[in-house]
């Protein structure tokens, strides 16, 4: 594999595959399987990809980041402010390490779903503004409607919330294509 063929993958693909790699396994792996690795992070849907830019605001669909180490490396990965549409989690989920990076980045937190205190408790004072959205569709609304320039809309939920993850990218650009 030449570098340039590595380099076209992007660098979000890249820094996938590598995270994704065991240790231990690397060490076995031979340059074919290495190869074919990196080959296959062409399948990765929901994964920081550009769906849309809507009266010049772009709209990431991460539904696949379905971890706080996931969402962490989004947030980390774009560039500017964030509006920020995530899953309430079923259970209470430590999300202590975004709290840097939001702190930063995020200007508004939207939770979908119904348990939105697990998200509020570590993010109040963090994030100016959180708001729970029964849906999909109504964070994006909202999202859409917050007046602020150069911020990108993220759809990462940071947890297994036990939604399909196709199901939840599809109707996140589905809504997206709506605006």
């Amino acid at each position: 594999m030449t570098i340039e063929t590595l380099a076209k993958q992007g660098r979000d693909r890249i820094h996938t595959g590598l995270a994704g790699i065991d240790t231990q396994r690397l060490k076995a792996m031979r340059n074919a399987s290495l190869r074919a690795c990196f080959n296959r992070l062409e399948e990765t849907r929901y994964r920081m990809e550009f769906v849309a830019r809507v009266c010049g605001r772009e709209y990431i669909n991460d539904a696949a980041s379905r971890s706080v180490n996931a969402t962490w490396y989004s947030l980390e990965s774009i560039p500017g402010g964030i509006i920020w549409i995530a899953d309430a989690p079923q259970k209470d989920v430590d999300y202590g390490r975004l709290v840097p990076s939001a702190l930063r980045k995020v200007r508004m937190l939207l939770v979908v779903g119904d348990n939105s205190k697990c998200m509020r408790k570590t993010f109040a004072g963090v994030i100016p503004i959180i708001e729970d959205c029964p849906s999909i569709a109504d964070a994006l609304q909202k999202a859409y409607r917050y007046e602020a320039e150069d911020v990108k809309v993220l759809f990462s939920p940071a947890c297994d919330n036990g939604t399909d993850v196709e199901e939840e990218g599809e109707v996140f650009r589905h809504e997206v294509n709506e605006l």
